[in-house]
């Protein structure tokens, strides 16, 4: 069973395999596939027509299902890696220990954002954009430009604090844990992490920075924190509802998994 871990905790040789399994993805054309995937969600989810990744209830199972995907992608590589969080409530500057050159690499150079630094820099040639929203071919980062401040653990212990997951009408406006968390209410959490990192972050191919997937480990980990915190609320939807997921119902683009079977993640993965 997968053991993930703060990213901070990580040891030199547990980086190194994590960036060289991504690379190695990337080598094969497989890392583009969840680009090309997750852009797609993006683009259709919208507030008043089917919605599965975003603005609705299924943003956390269907991400969490997501992430799983991408670990087994990494562990065909490298059967040690696990997916590391990014808990940007600690590490919160472009200082911290992600943006290290051993690791992901640092900022975008004033100007056009071009990340210069670390494997992921464009040249190394080893992570050209080839899904990409615009004629740019590097990895691109803002840290810290497009809003100042990273959500804080006051803002977090907010959102879990809400008790109920989600209501009507399901969408960017609905209350409730996941709308919070998401980050159309409230503090704005996972939303604004991605506008902070700046860059491919704050489109729908933001799996061109790996980035995002500590950002949405860190997501998951709040789920299941919030899970353990609320033990009587659980999903909703449970009956089918138009243009949502209900408990029950499958989720594209799988169409073999529904919300109720991503409800507990330590059958699959254990967080540190």
């Amino acid at each position: 069973m997968a053991d993930r871990k703060n990213q901070a905790d990580l040891s030199a040789t547990e980086r190194r395999d994590f960036v060289d399994a991504v690379l190695e993805l990337k080598r094969q054309g497989r890392y583009d596939e969840f680009i090309t995937t997750h852009n797609a969600f993006i683009l259709s989810d919208t507030d008043t027509g089917e919605r599965t990744g975003h603005r609705s209830p299924s943003f956390l199972p269907w991400h969490r299902r997501f992430l799983m995907q991408f670990e087994q992608a990494l562990q065909s590589v490298n059967p040690a890696v696990t997916l590391p969080y990014w808990d940007w409530t600690v590490d919160r500057t472009p200082r911290g220990s992600l943006w290290a050159d051993n690791f992901l690499g640092g900022d975008g150079r004033s100007g056009d954002g071009r990340v210069t630094t670390g494997a992921f820099a464009f040249s190394g040639g080893n992570w050209p954009m080839n899904i990409r929203v615009d004629g740019r071919t590097f990895l691109r980062r803002a840290l810290g430009v497009g809003v100042r401040e990273l959500p804080t653990r006051a803002d977090v212990d907010a959102v879990l604090a809400i008790p109920t997951y989600d209501a009507s009408p399901w969408n960017s406006r609905s209350g409730g844990f996941r709308n919070n968390v998401e980050g159309w209410l409230g503090p704005n959490l996972h939303n604004r992490v991605h506008v902070w990192v700046g860059g491919q972050m704050t489109t729908g191919a933001s799996p061109n920075d790996p980035v995002f997937w500590l950002h949405h480990c860190f997501i998951d980990k709040l789920w299941a924190d919030w899970q353990r915190l609320h033990p009587g609320s659980a999903y909703a939807p449970v009956s089918a509802t138009r243009n949502v997921i209900a408990l029950r119902d499958t989720m594209k683009p799988w169409n073999d998994v529904t919300p109720q079977d991503m409800l507990d993640h330590t059958q699959f993965y254990t967080y540190r």
